[in-house]
């Protein structure tokens, strides 16, 4: 005679139908493994890489840009430092006329004979320390933070190249020109040409420092409009976009 299924569960202790445990048990196992899965470290690290992936650009943008910042606030306060409070003053010292780092139109050997006999060694000795400190640190400063806002602004590489080539002659004229002064005013009396040599630096040192100026503003404007526009085109391709 044949045996029912319950029997042959009773005597072997295996389930009387694989169908026991029902369509139900299946669809709450599906479940917990779906909220293992989602609540599992790997998925939770991945998110993490994500949105960290999205903020590094931001980040790395931000870095250089507040080197830039304080580049910018350093070099004006040595430009105001040395050409607008430490060589104004020097005027008392030279019977009220300028330095001739404070010259940009040039100076002749007649006005150099005049602040050679108005200056004595102590206000002459005063200059070449000036010179030396601020008069040093302000074109390297200022050609350096040039130098990083052009590279982060400009992106086509001889352009780059192109506007780099003004703050590094700055450097060069300004640095000449600070030893060239102190020649044409210390030591024996100077010839014409030490003196007009000295009076193109300056000049020149003057006309470089506008255009550095104007080459880092023009770069910064281009950098600026290229982001915008790129953000821009971003947003509206999101938008174009099916959901």
């Amino acid at each position: 005679m044949a045996k029912t299924p319950a029997q042959r569960a009773a005597k072997h202790g295996t389930p009387a139908t694989p169908a026991a445990q029902g369509p139900g048990a299946g669809s709450r196992a599906g479940g917990g493994a779906k909220g293992a899965s989602a609540n599992s470290p790997s998925a939770n690290s991945a998110g993490a890489n994500s949105a960290g992936a999205k903020t590094d650009p931001a980040r790395a943008q931000g870095n250089p840009n507040l080197i830039v910042i304080a580049g910018v606030v350093a070099s004006a306060f040595l430009f105001w430092y040395l050409h607008l409070l430490t060589l104004n003053q020097m005027t008392q010292l030279a019977g009220g006329r300028a330095m001739p780092d404070s010259l940009p139109g040039g100076f002749d050997p007649g006005y150099v004979d005049q602040l050679r006999a108005a200056m004595n060694p102590a206000a002459l000795g005063q200059l070449q320390f000036v010179h030396k400190t601020a008069g040093t640190l302000f074109p390297l400063v200022f050609a350096l933070t040039s130098a990083i806002l052009i590279g982060l602004n400009v992106a086509n590489k001889a352009l780059r190249r192109a506007l780099w080539i003004p703050p590094l002659l700055f450097v060069i004229a300004e640095l000449w020109a600070n030893f060239a002064i102190d020649g044409v005013l210390s030591g024996p009396a100077p010839d014409p040409a030490r003196v007009a040599l000295a009076s193109i630096l300056v000049t020149a040192s003057w006309v470089l420092l506008t255009i550095s100026v104007l080459a880092s503003a023009w770069a910064l404007y281009r950098g600026q409009r290229g982001r915008q526009k790129l953000r821009t085109g971003t947003t509206s391709t999101a938008q174009q976009r099916p959901s």
